[in-house]
């Protein structure tokens, strides 16, 4: 009973993660360095890796996400000595998130954890107002949510 829960928990996790786009900018105005190759790839989660994420280059500086049948936009946006990834869901409200994605050194796994909407509310607009928020709170530890972890494909 606690592996069901567990996998329902880590489910509707990895579903907000991107479902969950909340924020109407991007928390930089353009990204503020080019892709890192690593992340590049097929990367499974949940368990028994039955949950895929497709990450492929879309040009220099940006990915493109394929997950459950939607579609993102990422770019990092490192701020306040952070790096941060603005994603943009691309299906239909065209929202961001905001998350952070920590790549193991062997790099076959990837952690990846996003601003709460408990610290940074959904209903605040502009970069600026986020901004402030989210550097008045980086080291608050709900400033993030629960760590989602993906296994790279073999």
């Amino acid at each position: 009973m606690k592996t069901k829960h567990h996998l329902t928990c880590l489910i509707a996790a990895v579903v907000l993660l991107f479902a969950g786009c909340n924020y109407d900018v991007p928390l930089t105005a353009r990204p503020t360095r080019n892709i890192d190759e690593r992340l590049l790839g097929v990367w499974l989660g949940g368990d028994e890796g039955k949950d895929t994420m497709v990450v492929r280059r879309l040009d220099d500086s940006t990915y493109v996400v394929a997950m459950d049948d939607d579609l993102y936009r990422a770019f990092h946006s490192d701020f306040a000595g952070t790096a941060f990834l603005s994603v943009q869901e691309l299906n239909h409200g065209r929202l961001y998130v905001y998350l952070t994605a920590v790549l193991a050194a062997d790099g076959n796994q990837l952690t990846l954890r996003t601003v709460s909407t408990k610290v940074v509310p959904e209903e605040t607009k502009g970069r600026a107002a986020l901004q402030k928020l989210i550097k008045a709170n980086l080291a608050h530890p709900a400033l993030f949510g629960e760590p989602l972890v993906f296994t790279r494909k073999k």
